[in-house]
């Protein structure tokens, strides 16, 4: 005998009901201008939301009798989609690749490109590479590293400080 399986997808359907799936009657009316139409029949407020050319939209269905509203559904799903986003953040992550022995002047430039990374609301990795003997001169490229931090300063906050990470030195600097 075989067993039923149960659904294991996660049900992402609309739980609003609109129009003629609102069965319950009478129901509570709230006008498109947000004016109260009183409790009326599910078939008279389906009328004046077609007459409006928008649909009844079930507000708060908890309620005895259930609330409903008349609205331009699209409009409603769209801003409820929109509000959700909102909170989501912005920030990512750009990297500037740094070597002990880069001149001043490239250096001023590289900063400038970090600045309006920062200014976007974006990290900033600083990163300070050493290949062969550089590595025995570490404080050179903490200078550098040092020197890219003061400049920022002004537009960034040390996150991380300078970590050594075997050939690279690591920085990170968020936005103020």
């Amino acid at each position: 005998m075989a067993l039923a399986r149960k659904n294991t997808q996660p049900e992402n359907r609309d739980t609003v009901r609109i129009n003629n799936n609102i069965r319950i009657t009478p129901i509570r009316v709230v006008s498109e201008e947000g004016e109260q139409l009183g409790i009326i029949s599910t078939d008279d407020a389906l009328q004046r939301a077609r007459d409006a050319g928008l649909d009844l939209v079930e507000v708060a269905p908890g309620e005895r009798p259930p609330v409903c509203r008349i609205m331009d559904y699209g409009k409603y799903k769209y801003d409820k989609n929109k509000k959700k986003n909102t909170g989501q953040s912005h920030t990512k992550t750009k990297e500037i690749r740094l070597r002990p022995k880069t001149g001043n002047e490239d250096i001023r430039t590289k900063v400038r490109q970090a600045e309006k990374f920062l200014e976007h609301k974006d990290k900033v990795q600083v990163s300070v590479l050493f290949r062969g003997r550089e590595m025995a001169h570490i404080e050179e490229g903490r200078k550098v590293m040092e020197m890219v931090i003061e400049t920022l300063s002004a537009v960034g906050k040390v996150e991380t400080s300078p970590q050594q990470h075997g050939r690279r030195m690591i920085c990170m600097i968020a936005p103020k």
